[in-house]
């Protein structure tokens, strides 16, 4: 399964570069610009487009783990499958922009609310660009997302539903966001573990939502499925958000710094279920989260915060939490139907790929 999964995904993962390199390309083309702005005056030359387009271009080619477009195009293959209909990924393709370049944005932003330096490796793009041109491009690529709704090859009101689809995802990611900035911007504010559960349904899960009901709405499934199917990716992605969490605070995570959540002041999973296990340490990992926002990154106060969470075994868990929702979700989402298709048993092992990792 393992060689024909590789041989699958690869493919796959080839259209959809192709995709994004078309709905955002660079240099810009004659029919991207009329697609992205119609009339535009002739002053209007390549160094203009590219203060508004760079600085997401370059992030979208450090790479990233395109499972979100990928899952859109599984999913979508997964209802053609189950309704016996031929497979044709050109819709699930055409979409896949909405969630990549949603998710890029979001980075883009995220970076400037947390006051991150790197991305990916990578100065952060409101360090090469500079933080008026990394909000604006960051904008800009949420409403270009959108563009490549124009180019289906479905009716009106089918359009209408994904344009529909797509702004009240990025509302409810927007609105998770919100409750994270509340949050790390007070390190008084200790939220609920419902509270935080609710904050990553919609910060992160709502692009895993948002890829699954597209593709299933793409492959021709009814909105029931996709709402159903929708809602267990939202709880696999809740999952992939505790275990990035978790590695913060062990390994650190690609292209970041270990234990730069702290820095941030992030209310993570390992940080509510210590407190709710010890709560008169509340006063100790505040005094921490401040000395190390001070002090940042190198700051004593980070390792000093890690410890206290792994020792009392907060740390351990929340990556059973983590595991938990992934695996028990995984189940349901690639035994939704009663035989699993071909496409169901890859998203399964997409899913057993990201956990490895």
């Amino acid at each position: 399964m393992e060689t024909k999964y590789l041989s699958a995904i690869k493919d796959i993962l080839a259209k959809i570069e192709e995709e994004l390199n078309y709905a955002l390309p660079s240099p810009s083309t004659s029919h991207w610009k009329e697609n992205s702005f119609g009339f535009l005056d002739n002053c209007i030359d390549e160094k203009f487009i590219d203060m508004l387009t760079l600085p997401s271009k370059n992030l979208i080619s450090l790479g990233g783990k395109r499972w979100r477009p990928l899952l859109l195009v599984l999913s979508s293959r997964m209802i053609q499958q189950k309704n016996n209909d031929l497979q044709d990924d050109s819709i699930a393709l055409k979409l896949t922009p909405l969630v990549e370049f949603a998710h890029t944005a979001s980075l883009i932003h995220d970076d400037i609310e947390d006051g991150a330096d790197t991305r990916r490796g990578k100065p952060a793009a409101h360090i090469t660009y500079g933080i008026d041109a990394a909000i604006n491009a960051g904008s800009f690529l949420y409403f270009q997302a959108a563009s490549s709704i124009k180019e289906l090859n479905v009716s009106d009101s089918e359009k209408s539903a994904f344009y529909e689809l797509f702004l009240t995802e990025l509302r409810l990611l927007h609105l998770g966001q919100a409750m994270d900035i509340l949050w790390h911007r007070n390190e008084e504010i200790i939220p609920s573990i419902e509270e935080y559960t609710a904050m990553v349904r919609n910060k992160t899960g709502t692009l895993a939502r948002l890829a699954v009901k597209l593709g299933v709405l793409g492959g021709g499934g009814t909105k029931e499925e996709a709402d159903s199917l929708g809602k267990i990716a939202q709880d696999i992605g809740v999952g992939f958000q505790i275990i990035d969490d978790v590695t913060n605070l062990t390994t650190g995570n690609p292209g970041k710094k270990r234990g730069d959540d702290i820095v941030e002041g992030k209310k993570s999973l390992p940080v509510l279920l210590h407190l709710k296990n010890n709560p008169e340490d509340k006063n100790i990992l505040v005094s921490l989260f401040k000395k190390a926002k001070n002090d940042g990154i190198e700051s004593p106060a980070v390792e000093k915060a890690i410890s206290l969470l792994t020792e009392s075994g907060a740390v351990q868990e929340a990556k059973n939490t983590g595991e938990k929702f992934i695996q028990q979700n995984s189940k349901l989402f690639t035994e939704f139907f009663d035989t699993p298709s071909e496409s169901a048993l890859l998203i399964r092992e997409l899913f057993s790929s990201m956990y490895k990792k």
